[in-house]
């Protein structure tokens, strides 16, 4: 129903335009939440879980968070949860310690749903914050006005974002009308998701899945698009994000960037944006004779051959491997994996298993 949106559209928030190129870190600071939402996707790993994940990466320390944010070439930082207002200072501690290793540019936007106090807006603001969106529960603005008003006067640009909620209609439309009013620079409606976090609540409010797509929620598109109509002449920018487009092009265009960041001289960044490369299995043991052997027969100078020790494989170029294959008695593979830190394998496939 609703196409995909694939370039940043006039007067879009600076935060969108940076999630869309891919070039955001995600940190996830808390699952730590306290307001129960029935249409919150998070998984079950992460749902009020103390722990920090920068992108899919687990992090103990500043040091991988900083990390994960030089493999991808990261411009900007989004900080989400759970609620990072529920464990304030880690979150404010976040913002300076990016800050402090990106530089001032760095685009750092926070979510919350928790009317912040004065004081703490002053706090983030003077940490460097430079975007709050706030999740405004049962759609009603003013118990988040002093929030918006403080974040404002901190120098912090303030948005509004929300689910589209099909059967919201009217709540919405007059939503619009006050956000127009206030303080609120920007409104972003997301599709609402059916996925394993939240299914049995939208199952219990009788939403379904929209045709041709395994996650966006019947008539939560249509809505979007209604209320973003609505708001044609309001002072108030409207974006509308798709499901389809989140996972088809943000995520992936972040998938692709930290590939192209971190690909090794004998990797392939596949057509979907995955890894490929040869691989032998070999024990430790035999490693460094086996690698020694391979680059004196084929001449492949260091870089181009390393040996995996968590995998017990010897990685190089596909095309290499794939000559082996039609010599060697031994499995010789073409290994697929995502870009991502702990490089979860896609596919392996034997390539000599049917000579």
């Amino acid at each position: 129903m609703a196409s995909q949106v694939t370039s940043p559209e006039e007067d879009e928030a600076e935060g969108c335009i940076q999630c869309q190129r891919g070039s955001k870190l995600v940190l996830f600071v808390t699952g730590k939440c306290h307001w129960g939402c029935d249409y919150c996707p998070l998984s079950d790993n992460r749902r009020e879980s103390p722990d920090m994940f920068a992108n899919e990466r687990r992090c103990t320390t500043w040091s991988e968070v900083i990390e994960e944010g030089h493999a991808m070439k990261a411009t900007g930082t989004g900080i989400t949860g759970g609620d990072p207002m529920m464990d304030f200072d880690k979150t404010v501690e976040a913002i300076k310690v990016l800050k402090n290793e990106f530089g001032p540019a760095h685009h750092i936007h926070c979510y919350t749903s928790i009317p912040i106090k004065a004081e703490q807006a002053i706090e983030l603001g003077e940490a460097g914050l430079d975007e709050i969106r706030f999740h405004l529960l049962n759609l009603k603005l003013d118990p988040y006005l002093e929030a918006v008003n403080s974040a404002s006067k901190a120098g912090i640009c303030v948005g509004v974002e929300l689910p589209a909620e099909p059967g919201k209609d009217e709540e919405l439309q007059l939503l619009i009308t006050e956000l127009s009013k206030s303080s609120v620079e920007f409104l972003n409606l997301n599709e609402l998701e059916i996925t394993v976090g939240n299914q049995e609540n939208m199952d219990v409010r009788g939403f379904n899945l929209a045709s041709g797509n395994t996650a966006a929620a019947q008539g939560s598109a249509q809505l979007a698009i209604d209320i973003k109509h609505a708001a044609i002449g309001l002072d108030l920018q409207v974006k509308f994000c798709t499901s389809a487009y989140k996972d088809a092009g943000q995520l992936r265009n972040r998938f692709k960037r930290r590939g192209e960041a971190t690909l090794r001289p004998y990797e392939i960044l596949s057509d979907d944006d995955t890894i490929i490369f040869g691989a032998i299995p070999c024990s430790q043991q035999d490693s460094l004779d086996d690698i020694s052997e391979l680059q004196q027969e084929i001449g492949l100078l260091d870089g181009w051959i390393r040996y995996d020790e968590s995998t017990q494989r010897i990685e190089l170029p596909l095309p290499i491997a794939e000559e082996l294959a039609t010599i060697l008695e031994i499995p010789v593979l073409l290994v697929e994996v995502h870009p991502t830190h702990e490089r979860l394998e896609v596919g392996v496939i034997n390539l000599n298993e049917n000579r």
